[in-house]
């Protein structure tokens, strides 16, 4: 009797213990939502469910109005008495409505889409997953009017509205990627981030300087890395992600663990790839024979001397391209009271040495020209600490504080077939950055908004070169017999770039139809910057100052005359000021030699767009049309130089023509892309963009550089509960001669074919590839994906890329959820 007695307390305990659990589950496939954040009506409690979807509600009182909020989902409000109801399970919805969307970039704050009126683009992590980039430059090529350039395969320069390099900025997890010495052309920086550590991907179009400051002129790129959440008891939880594919003998895998518990959680997470040389497609359809095969090549190395170069016995692998890289980041979130939380952030990015392919491919007097031109092993290291308050005063209701600190290590070394001398150039730059953004509701209704902060950013370069000359015993080389002087890319004594900004942004309801937003950003900068070494060059001024200041605005009308339609527009300026690299850079290529115009000054962007969503089949399909028209004012372009009243210099023992960075008068830039996006049905879904870019300068009536041609995807994909399979059609049309800037040198003309006939280059040739991807989750702890990338093998370059694309390639990856 007893016994009965106690089991039965037992068992009433067990059930009172079990109810403050509760299931979160998504109402069409019952599977379990992982990180839906629960809350009270004050937000005071907070708790996320986890892997399996559960949380525990035992601190939230019974008659507490509890809110389950994801973002993918609709909103679900419930009282927690009521939850008895439905035995402690609630069903969410996935979102259907496209308006609903949050968007984090466009105010640095969750706000939804139909407030929005700039262009955006987001890549879910489940997206990134199924896409199955090898590296964060192949995530974005896949992304609605973003083009990709590479001079290599270890890197990927993101074009945005015609407009790359230090023109758009990339941001992670809050701070700025772009620093003091980010270039004009083309930069390779995008790869330094692991796509297996990105949560989510966003995309901003156009001119964001309100928000963001200096170079975001022609968008946008922010990388959200993962990000660890408390629970109520302590769980721990590990991921192990690995890829494989053929088109390079790629192996990448990454592993993560996570710590959850009430004062503090921890996500750690290390990556792993490996990339051999690359195979180009076999079959042209474009009819140049032997466009981009690779006939020889040099293998020589640190260590290995080879005075000739080494026939290549499959001309379509492209050698020196293979690379390897190992990514870290550690995150740490702690919640300080229920009004503050502290999220440290650790990240480290290191690869091996990453050929230039496209130098050691160059020729000069018919015969290849360098035996070595590699970037040493490129590496950046993030260490931010960002305390997030809620206040809930009368100026800030919530806000966050983020200070950041940077360093970058780059280096180049180069030597030629002709010579024992090898030359070295590091570069390395340490950044550190302070930002502050605050918002407050000046309604109860939310409906009046206004934002505000500051940043201020504090860049120093340290640039310095050297040449050795090797000791060779055979093929040896043993060591250096000899030091020579070296032209530093960067000024020898030392620069410094420091930007202090203010902003602030508003955002309105006018009424149920109709949002405005508008904001002004004002900002100082200041370059320092000192030569010691005339050695090469003797500038006018070996020692200068500059400052900059600018005041951006924006001013944007998102429009709902029906549920089903949405209209926006846009009027933003925007400005980039000159840094490090703009300045005070020394380089050679193709037989022009950039040089130092200390003369320099910002250039502005004036930008008006409009655009118009249209949602079909309740909202679950998108259509949409973007078109813009960008005006350059005071633009920045490379262009003849002459110094000491000549037009060329000796460097590296050749003549060179120089070059600079110069102001020139205005250009302009449109185009529209046209997008959609969506379900056709229960188990179809669909996707696509196309985009047309044009740009050319007013006052030399010269094509614009980074101008890609005609491009776009097209996918149709079925799914049914665990399995999806879609295909994938991705066009490029040709880029002609007569469309090229032959001036700047930064679509890499002579990378396209050579007309003999006409003895001009020919262009970039068009061309069309089908892609398959299919995923099928085995189980709630394991998905696997296979994707079939350029199934018919063809030969193809991205405009301005000197390395042809990947040929077919199968790739197999898997996701463990343990």
């Amino acid at each position: 009797m007893k016994k009965r007695y106690l089991s039965i307390i037992f068992f009433v305990v067990f059930i009172k213990i079990n109810a403050q659990l509760v299931k979160v589950i998504d109402r069409e496939t019952n599977a379990p939502i992982e990180n839906v954040t629960i809350y009270d009506e004050y937000k005071e409690i907070v708790v996320y469910t986890n892997k399996k979807g559960i949380a525990d509600l035992s601190l939230f009182k019974k008659t507490a109005i509890i809110s389950f909020n994801h973002l993918s989902y609709t909103e679900y409000e419930i009282l927690k008495k009521e939850l008895t109801i439905v035995n402690y399970v609630v069903r969410l919805n996935k979102k259907a409505e496209w308006l609903d969307e949050v968007v984090l970039s466009t105010s640095k704050g969750k706000e939804l889409r139909s407030r929005i009126a700039e262009q955006v683009v987001v890549a879910s992590k489940e997206e990134i997953n199924e896409l199955a980039p090898q590296t964060t430059a192949d995530l974005l090529a896949n992304l609605p009017g973003v083009k990709v350039q590479k001079s290599q395969f270890g890197g990927g320069s993101p074009v945005l509205r015609g407009m790359e390099a230090n023109r758009v900025l990339l941001v992670v997890d809050g701070v700025r990627m772009n620093n003091a010495i980010y270039r004009m052309g083309h930069l390779q920086n995008s790869i330094t981030i692991s796509p297996n550590m990105i949560e989510r991907t966003e995309v901003v179009f156009g001119p964001s300087s309100v928000i963001y400051g200096s170079d975001a002129l022609g968008g946008v790129i922010h990388f959200y890395t993962k990000t660890p959440k408390v629970s109520n008891k302590s769980e721990v939880s590990s991921t192990i992600y690995s890829r494989v594919s053929s088109v390079n003998n790629e192996f990448n895998t990454e592993g993560s663990v996570e710590f959850r518990n009430k004062k503090w959680a921890s996500f750690t997470s290390v990556s792993y790839s490996k990339f051999g040389d690359l195979k180009m497609g076999e079959n042209r359809n474009h009819g140049f024979e032997d466009w981009g095969k690779v006939f020889e090549y040099s293998n020589n190395t640190n260590t290995f001397y080879n005075a000739n170069p080494v026939i290549n016995n499959n001309p379509n692998i492209q050698k020196n391209t293979g690379y390897n890289q190992t990514d870290v980041l550690q995150k740490i979130a702690i919640p300080i009271s229920h009004k503050s939380d502290l999220i440290f952030n650790f990240q480290y990015s290191e690869s091996s040495n990453i050929n230039r392919f496209d130098k050691l491919t160059e020729y000069s007097d018919g015969a290849l020209k360098y035996a070595e031109w590699h970037y040493g092993p490129q590496k950046r290291l993030l260490i931010s600490s960002q305390l997030k308050i809620r206040p809930k005063t009368k100026w800030v209701q919530n806000g966050i504080l983020t200070a950041a600190y940077q360093k970058i290590n780059e280096s180049r070394i180069q030597r030629k077939f002709t010579s024992l001398d090898r030359s070295y150039r590091f570069e390395s730059v340490d950044v550190l950055s302070l930002n502050g953004d605050f918002y407050v509701p000046i309604t109860k209704q939310n409906n009046r908004i206004m934002s505000y902060g500051f940043e201020i950013t504090h860049n120093i370069v340290n640039s310095n070169a050297y040449g050795k000359t090797l000791d060779v015993v055979g093929n040896a080389i043993v060591g250096f017999t000899d030091t020579f002087k070296v032209q530093s890319r960067y000024p020898d004594g030392g620069s410094d770039y420091t930007s202090i900004a203010s902003y602030v942004n508003y955002r309105q309801d006018i009424n149920k139809k109709t949002t405005l937003n508008t904001g002004l950003r004002f900002v100082n900068t200041f370059l320092n910057a000192k030569w010691i070494d005339n050695t090469f060059i003797t500038l006018p001024d070996s020692d200068i100052s500059l400052t900059n200041a600018a005041v951006t605005a924006t001013f944007g009308i998102a429009y709902k005359p029906t549920e089903d339609w949405q209209l926006n527009t846009v009027l933003s300026s925007g400005f980039r000021s000159p840094n490090i690299d703009d300045v005070g850079k020394i380089r050679e290529k193709s037989g022009f030699v950039t040089v130092p115009n200390i003369h320099l000054k910002p250039e502005y962007a004036y930008n008006l767009e409009t655009s118009a969503l249209k949602y079909f089949n309740n909202k679950k399909l998108q259509l949409g049309l973007n078109v813009y028209y960008t005006l350059l004012d005071n633009y920045i372009a490379r262009d003849h130089f002459q110094l000491h009243n000549s037009p060329t210099i000796i460097y590296d023992g050749e003549i060179g023509n120089t070059i600079a960075n110069v102001n020139k008068g205005t250009a302009y830039i449109y185009g529209s892309t046209f997008s959609l996006s969506g379900n056709l049905n229960s188990n179809w879904l669909t996707k696509g963009s196309i985009t047309y870019t044009k740009g050319k300068t007013y006052d030399t009536n010269r094509p614009l550089s980074s101008i890609p041609p005609i491009f776009g995807d097209f996918e149709i994909g079925f799914f049914k509960k665990y399995f999806e399979v879609s295909l994938n059609w991705r066009f490029n049309a040709k880029k002609s001669l007569k469309d090229y800037n032959l001036i700047e040198g930064i679509d890499n003309v002579n990378q396209t074919p050579f007309n003999e006939i006409t003895n001009t280059y020919y262009g970039t040739p068009g061309w069309n590839i089908l892609n398959l991807k299919a995923n099928y989750e085995v189980n709630k702890n394991l998905t696997f994906f296979m994707n079939v990338d350029n199934i018919f093998d063809l030969h193809y370059k991205e405009f301005a890329s000197s390395i042809s694309s990947p040929g077919r390639n199968f790739s197999l990856s898997f996701l463990l959820v343990i």
